[in-house]
């Protein structure tokens, strides 16, 4: 199946402006009284269990399909969809969730990775490839200690009752 055609540039301003927009919409609508701290619908959403958490991430992937019809590359769309899933790991916990949940604004992330693209493709796919490169590296020494962890507590165990 081949790739659809790059996008025409002409086009490109319109959709960024859409979802520069979405982006202020979800993460920096309304300014917290009495402090300079935005927050959006993303963070109102995100105070309904479950849903509220579903429903911010289907909304928010607007971000994610302009990216992908605009031809950004597989890693950077893999740096923006760690976003999305940072911020639905956070958004579990109560209450904390719910504050880190505001702070993350990861659809204002995303959107800047978008326009960083379209301004400088190169520089965004370099930076992509470093950020998923390192996530991988802390993933495996975070799976690689809990496996020695647990090998360690099994051993000791083992001795305590035998």
């Amino acid at each position: 199946m081949d790739a659809d055609p790059p996008p025409k540039v002409e086009f490109i301003p319109k959709e960024l402006a859409r979802v520069r927009a979405l982006a202020r919409l979800l993460d920096e609508a309304v300014t917290v009284p009495g402090t300079n701290f935005r927050v959006g619908l993303d963070a109102a959403l995100g105070l309904i269990p479950v849903i509220g958490d579903v429903a911010g991430g289907l909304i928010g992937g607007y971000i994610l399909l302009t990216a992908a019809r605009l031809g950004v590359p597989r890693v950077v769309l893999a740096r923006m969809l760690l976003h999305v899933a940072a911020d639905s790991a956070l958004g579990v916990v109560p209450l904390a969730g719910d504050v880190l949940d505001a702070a993350w604004r990861r659809n204002s992330k995303n959107a800047r990775l978008l326009e960083s693209h379209i301004l400088d493709p190169r520089g965004t796919t370099r930076g992509s490839w470093l950020t998923v490169a390192g996530l991988a590296v802390v993933l495996l020494a975070v799976v690689t200690t809990t496996i020695a962890v647990g090998v360690w507590l099994a051993g000791r165990l083992t001795r305590l009752l035998g």
